[in-house]
């Protein structure tokens, strides 16, 4: 998602876009990997060095409902993320280190295996993500 389509959103679900949900969304664009509402906070800290968690928070989880944003959980804590760009179906390796993800075009959903398992099933959706430590971070 590119941050005039999530302004678009904003518009079209009757919400303003203030000043802290502008620099919130190019924040988050800026920093292609997945994020606490911490380091959000900290990133901010600059422009609006009296944002409260509570501002992060509220705009995070209006920002996941309207799908700007995807969220994971990491060592026990929330990590959020613009939405990917890729129309196709994928799951991610997310690094435990930095945050970045990388793209997995392959889906176990797909595999004869989980078919079998699950036949018979009604499947509403499914989350895949590998975790570990990227060729940076490994260095």
């Amino acid at each position: 998602m590119k941050v005039d389509e999530a302004i678009q959103l904003l518009k079209e679900h009757g919400y303003k876009y203030t000043g802290k949900r502008m620099e919130m969304l190019d924040f988050l664009a800026a920093h292609d990997k997945y994020m606490t509402a911490k380091e959000i906070l900290e990133g901010l800290k600059d422009t609006y060095p009296n944002m409260s968690f509570d501002t992060i928070y509220r705009n995070l989880s209006l920002f996941e409902e309207l799908g700007i944003i995807e969220i994971t959980e990491l060592s026990g804590e929330k990590h959020f993320r613009f939405t990917c760009t890729h129309d196709d179906h994928h799951h991610h390796f997310i690094c435990l280190q930095c945050g970045k993800t990388r793209h997995i075009d392959l889906c176990p959903m797909e595999h004869e295996h989980v078919q079998n398992e699950l036949q018979g099933y009604s499947i509403s959706g499914h989350k895949f993500e590998i975790y570990g430590y990227c060729n940076e971070c490994n260095a």
